[in-house]
């Protein structure tokens, strides 16, 4: 998975450039101020890159914020609320905007004015078919090697009540190994809707050329990544990566915006935030990765948890996770003022 992720990373960088660029429809370029504009970008990539880095690695290295404590919950549901605010309050609408732009043609754009929502769902579905084909592949992979390990004992009798304790043993280890499967499947996919929307919003400050555009969103998209960041490393905590996962997942997250900034840098000239190519672009991987969003906020981390037995047995913690979640997508909603 981890080379697949390389791979959708490197394909997201190389493309996005190359079909954004083209004519604006919009005659008013002016309020420009390069030299300013620049600096505000630099201070951008490295405000970005620290908070990216900190967020990511909060969940990760402070004990008390693991898995196997209840705090832990409390922190998930936060991170939940802001990746389920991210996708409804500023991805999706974003979306909408640039494909129902007045710089488009009205035939099928303005006049089919659900393709975002339907782009959105789509990727919903997509995301769960992958969710529930991946699951079951590792279940059945768990089973064999189950059943593998248990008819690979030696050629004497068993006895019944030494056999049911090894097939109770084979059960608990398949169950235990599906389960840190699914949550390695649910923190690489979040962490792919989590890119696609990174480098496009990397892309649009890169290429801004207006310091009245770019200073508020410095501020915003720095508290945006930070509180992102805590969400991809709850799950990535969850996960429980080796070193060398971890360490490449957190790095991608952490580069994801800073890059895309980079590249907005280098196509200023040619880019155009009002062109035809990159109002359609923008908007489609934008709806893309809303539905993706929505689909991992809701179902992996809200449902999952929130009908967890340990949460379901004590009311202070589903106290706590609710508030938590309520602030989570209230700040984050928040936010969307400004970026």
């Amino acid at each position: 998975m981890e080379k697949f992720e390389k791979v959708i990373f490197g394909f997201i960088l190389l493309l996005l450039p190359a079909i954004v660029l083209g004519e604006s429809c919009d005659p008013d370029d002016g309020r420009k101020d390069n030299t300013k504009a620049f600096k505000y970008k630099l201070g951008a990539m490295a405000s970005i890159l620290v908070a990216s880095a900190i967020g990511v690695c909060v969940p990760l290295a402070i004990p008390t914020l693991r898995p196997e404590k209840n705090f832990f919950f409390i922190i998930k549901a936060f991170a939940a609320g802001v990746i389920l605010s991210t996708g409804f309050v500023h991805v999706l609408p974003d979306a909408f905007d640039k494909l129902t732009s007045s710089c488009l043609k009205e035939h099928p754009w303005r006049k089919v004015r659900f393709i975002s929502g339907f782009v959105a769902m789509i990727s919903a579905i997509g995301t769960l078919m992958v969710d529930a084909y991946a699951n079951s592949y590792y279940n059945k992979k768990s089973m064999r090697s189950g059943v593998v390990s248990q008819s690979g004992d030696g050629g004497g009798v068993v006895h019944a009540h030494s056999h049911g304790h090894a097939h109770a043993s084979v059960s608990v280890m398949a169950d235990s190994n599906s389960e840190l499967l699914r949550y390695r499947v649910i923190s690489q996919v979040l962490e792919l809707g989590i890119i696609v929307h990174s480098v496009i919003i990397g892309i649009a400050l890169g290429a801004s050329q207006s310091p009245k555009t770019i200073r508020p969103l410095v501020a915003a998209l720095t508290f945006h990544q930070f509180f992102e960041g805590m969400g991809l490393g709850g799950s990535i905590a969850q996960a429980k990566f080796k070193s060398r996962g971890v360490a490449i997942m957190a790095l991608l997250f952490s580069l994801t915006t800073p890059i895309g900034i980079g590249i907005g840098l280098g196509i200023t000239k040619d880019y155009h935030e009002n062109g035809q190519k990159a109002l359609i672009v923008e908007g489609i991987f934008n709806s893309a990765s809303a539905g993706i969003l929505i689909y991992m906020a809701l179902v992996d981390f809200l449902a999952a948890d929130f009908m967890h037995p340990r949460m379901q047995g004590n009311g202070k913690l589903q106290l706590g996770a609710n508030i938590s979640l309520l602030l989570g997508a209230g700040l984050m909603s928040v936010l969307a003022i400004w970026a």
